[in-house]
């Protein structure tokens, strides 16, 4: 299958997850090794403190990983993620999320996640190691 084919299967492949979905969490752009992802924070995303759940911003930063890892065509799977969280994102605010593959190997690959808010501040940053498979994807 075609790289540019394949990539698109992948986006609405993101597009189908009832995780994302009940999250509002959008796969934008996707190309091998990178992706970038949004949500928009909402109230029903809050902690016992009145604050965004880290779960949420988990969830954001960890699609676009899963995305830029298996951008290749082969099955990858989450072996670790440390999440650094460097402020608070406020309701009613659209976070992105941007993830690059900073090291690829036959095997592992370790990427960093940066999720931002509107004006470009870092809300929180990630650093994620990757298992890949031998096997291709199916779709």
């Amino acid at each position: 299958m075609p790289k540019k084919e394949f990539l698109e299967k992948l986006r609405q492949r993101a597009a189908t997850q009832k995780i994302a979905e009940h999250l509002g969490i959008v796969l934008e752009e996707v190309s091998p090794g990178y992706a970038k992802a949004t949500m928009v924070c909402r109230e029903d995303m809050s902690n016992i403190l009145g604050m965004v759940h880290g779960s949420a911003l988990f969830a954001l930063m960890d699609e676009a990983f899963q995305a830029a890892v298996n951008s290749h065509g082969l099955v990858a799977v989450a072996l670790n993620m440390s999440l650094t969280f460097h402020q608070a994102p406020r309701f009613g605010e659209r976070l992105t999320a941007t993830a690059r593959e900073i090291h690829t190997g036959r095997r592992l690959a370790t990427c960093f996640i940066e999720a931002t808010d509107a004006s470009g501040a870092l809300v929180a940053s990630c650093q994620a190691l990757a298992y890949r498979k031998a096997q291709p994807h199916e779709f």
